[in-house]
């Protein structure tokens, strides 16, 4: 069974990912951590449930996002995986977080491009790659059938929808995303998003706003 533990860090509120099962290892999913103190948080929780890091993962490459990346990727010795339609905003993470007066080391390259259906695999676990552009320009979702779960980045919040103000986001291909790549899964499926909290697609069929 897939477990998901959640870490909200940075000045952003960004939801850090640790997905791990009962063989103890674990993919690392968007690691929003800014400080050395967010940075304990992660490493310690790993270190309590003594649970080995295989993959380092980012659903896309907006700033808050990515702040952890170099730190992540150092530690646990990990290549960076994401869509290759985000590079651009990796190779400008420096300098967007200092539009916001912030620090950032900068993000390693990426060691391997995720593609649209590809399956990620760590322990006895699958993930299901959903492409979901729209609030960034080649944004991906994770599916865990067995684990009934989805961890979605931007794309679909609690009656809400990600920013479609932003370079390279477009309003109505993110509605496209979540009605043909979201939708389509069974109304109890929860939708893990990049900030607050939880909440199911049967949900959000019936009380978003922006898609009814």
């Amino acid at each position: 069974m897939c477990n998901v533990a959640i870490f909200t860090f940075n000045p952003f509120q960004e939801n850090t990912y640790v997905l791990f099962d009962e063989t103890n290892e674990c993919v690392i999913i968007d690691p929003g951590c800014l400080t050395e103190a967010e940075e304990k948080t992660l490493t310690d929780f790993i270190e309590s449930k003594n649970l080995k890091p295989v993959k380092l993962i980012n659903t896309h490459a907006h700033l808050d996002h990515i702040f952890g990346n170099a730190f992540v990727a150092k530690k646990y010795n990990l290549g960076l995986e994401i869509h290759k339609g985000e590079l651009l905003f990796l190779q400008n993470g420096q300098a967007s977080a200092a539009r916001f007066g912030l620090k950032m080391a900068p993000s390693p390259a990426p060691s391997h491009f995720i593609e649209e259906g590809e399956l990620i695999k760590f322990g006895n676990t699958e993930l299901k790659t959903l492409f979901t552009p729209g609030h960034s320009p080649a944004s991906i979702s994770f599916y865990c059938e067995k684990g009934n779960f989805v961890i979605g980045g931007d794309v679909l919040f609690r009656q809400s929808i990600g920013r479609t103000d932003l370079p390279g986001a477009n309003h109505q291909t993110l509605l496209h995303s979540i009605r043909t790549q979201f939708f389509t899964l069974d109304d109890d499926v929860k939708v893990f998003s990049g900030h607050g909290g939880a909440t199911t697609i049967g949900h959000e069929k019936q009380y978003n706003p922006f898609l009814q």
